[in-house]
């Protein structure tokens, strides 16, 4: 158990940075704001 907590520990602590310091994005964030869109419909389908 010990070798598995160990070789668990050194493969999280070798993935640190692996792609790179970090980068600011490319675009603006986005404007303060919600926006909810879509279509919901509730019952039973099917033809009687």
């Amino acid at each position: 158990m010990r070798y598995v907590v160990l070789l668990s520990f050194i493969g999280t602590l070798a993935a640190c940075g692996v792609d790179g310091a970090p980068e600011r994005p490319d675009r603006a964030a986005p404007a303060p704001g919600l926006s909810v869109t879509g279509t919901v419909s509730v019952g039973v389908g099917g033809s009687f």
